[in-house]
């Protein structure tokens, strides 16, 4: 049974059309898809301690780019076969997603600079979980300091996808997809923005169990931005709250060279 009577909010008086064809009847690939074959591609990226190995093939740490760039190329053509599943949502961003976004980059750089994770959690064996979730942090400039044309370019990739690839496809799979399953099965009736303490739990727990390394820092910012869901009922206020999150990430590791944030 539902744990929550469906009202009708401001973001389902106002929404588009649904999409026909395959979209119409798997509803859930728009949300799923893309963040599905990101995922699925991303299990290949080997890291600095550990390249990726099975059945005797491996792909060292210097082939990093190569996969991570096959990742965002698969992920937007998901993207662009689902596209018009996302105009279901009218696009409109509030002043308020932008101020959450710049809060958010300022709470998750100090929550993993204070490593609390590693203080609190390392006696109950927290490092084993942590590496599962490192950031491969791979610098370009560094790595591929002999072709500087490629590094530029790899660069580039790695910034779209950090900064408008990830932010699409996990808001959409988490508040559009699995915080209203949760709420109901029959989950595309329940309005978006609805919210109930098990829709709020998996909109953090989820994230934490996808960032490892940085525990309390997806807890606090995965946290604010489904106040942010709350608050105003517009998914694209959720993305651009993560896209300027992650693009000023972006920003402060080119300015620092703190590779390990990416």
């Amino acid at each position: 049974m539902p744990d929550h009577e469906p009202t009708q909010s401001h973001e389902t008086l106002t929404q588009s059309p649904s999409p026909g064809g395959l979209l119409a009847a798997y509803p859930w690939a728009v949300f799923v898809v893309p963040f599905a074959v990101f995922m699925l591609v991303g299990s290949l990226e080997p890291s600095p301690e550990k390249p990726f190995s099975l059945l005797g093939f491996t792909i060292d740490y210097s082939a990093y780019p190569l996969v991570y760039t096959a990742k965002i190329a698969a992920t937007l053509v998901a993207i662009a076969a689902v596209f018009p599943g996302y105009r279901q949502f009218p696009f409109r961003v509030s002043p308020l997603a932008l101020v959450v976004g710049v809060v958010g980059v300022v709470l998750w750089i100090g929550l993993c600079k204070l490593g609390l994770e590693a203080r609190l959690l390392g006696p109950l064996g927290y490092d084993q979980i942590a590496d599962l979730g490192r950031r491969p942090g791979f610098n370009p400039l560094a790595e591929m300091a002999d072709r500087p044309a490629l590094a530029y370019a790899f660069l580039a990739v790695r910034l779209l996808g950090l900064a408008l690839v990830v932010p699409l496809i996990e808001e959409f799979f988490i508040r559009g997809f699995v915080m209203r399953f949760v709420i109901d099965a029959d989950w595309p009736k329940v309005p978006f923005g609805t919210l109930t303490p098990t829709a709020a739990a998996a909109g953090t727990l989820l994230p934490m169990l996808m960032h490892p390394a940085e525990l309390f820092a997806a807890a606090v910012w995965f946290t604010l931005v489904t106040w942010l869901m709350f608050k105003t009922r517009n998914i694209w206020d959720c993305v651009a709250a993560h896209a300027v999150t992650n693009g000023l990430l972006g920003a402060y590791v080119l300015a620092t060279g703190e590779w390990q944030f990416m």
